[in-house]
């Protein structure tokens, strides 16, 4: 009975916090299998309670450690869910006929991509393309730091940099790259749509392999001692794009 118990739950997602299991629940996109709280119901469960279901399949009232296992994590306001697994898209095909799309090269920090797709859904990025090849992809830790905004977005997976890039090419779109120096100034160039601009690893930036298929791009800034953090640079450049394109 436990290895099916098991079984069954390796087939779903695990989130953590308020924000993430409300904008899940907003978002009507992914069925919820089951909460788990404190028996002392904390802050964060009544404001998660307004948007469950009126029937929810299974609350479980444990102890906080408990929920800091669950969630490999003390960050989890004393709430956890398990849901439908987060389904990505993986045609790339489907992208046609879109604006704006960010293709994401290498970022590993999973905290670093969960605040990259939280600004792309506030900005109004109409795609996100992650590479399964060296980067990061979508855990309970990257949902909650996108404070849920995840579940608004399209999400794409390919299976290397290379790939995503002939397949967008071909749809006729118009490459930006992000680089720490040596890139035309970000703030003069005119963006001709439909546009993809590309965020590359926190250490290695953006695989050579691919740089020469756009335009890179540089972010002016004080010294050249210091640095964007990825997330940063990249909702920088978002708005950027959107804004002047």
């Amino acid at each position: 009975m436990a290895n099916k118990e098991n079984k069954k739950q390796n087939q779903m997602d695990m989130i953590y916090g308020a924000h993430s299991i409300i904008e899940l629940l907003k978002s009507r996109k992914r069925k919820l299998f089951s909460i788990y709280t404190t028996k002392q119901l904390p802050k964060s469960y009544k404001r998660v309670e307004q948007y469950l279901p009126k029937s929810v399949p299974n609350i479980q009232y444990v102890d906080r450690l408990v929920l800091d296992r669950m969630a490999g994590t003390t960050d989890h306001m004393g709430i956890v869910a398990l849901v439908a697994p987060f389904q990505y898209m993986t045609d790339l095909k489907k992208i046609a006929g879109k604006n704006f799309v960010l293709l994401l090269d290498g970022v590993k920090d999973v905290r670093n991509l969960g605040a990259i797709l939280r600004s792309a859904s506030c900005i109004g990025v109409d795609a996100v393309i992650l590479c399964q090849k060296n980067g990061a992809l979508i855990t309970a830790a990257t949902h909650k730091a996108s404070a849920g905004l995840v579940e608004y977005l399209d999400v794409f997976l390919a299976p290397s940099i290379e790939y995503a890039v002939s397949q967008i090419d071909s749809l006729g779109f118009n490459f930006f790259m992000a680089v720490l120096d040596n890139g035309k100034d970000a703030t003069t160039i005119s963006y001709k749509k439909p546009i993809c601009l590309v965020i590359g690893s926190e250490e290695t930036g953006i695989s050579k392999s691919v740089q020469d298929k756009g335009t890179l791009i540089t972010i002016p800034q004080r010294s050249p001692e210091i640095s964007y953090n990825a997330s940063v640079a990249a909702g920088i450049l978002m708005f950027l794009l959107k804004h002047n394109s």
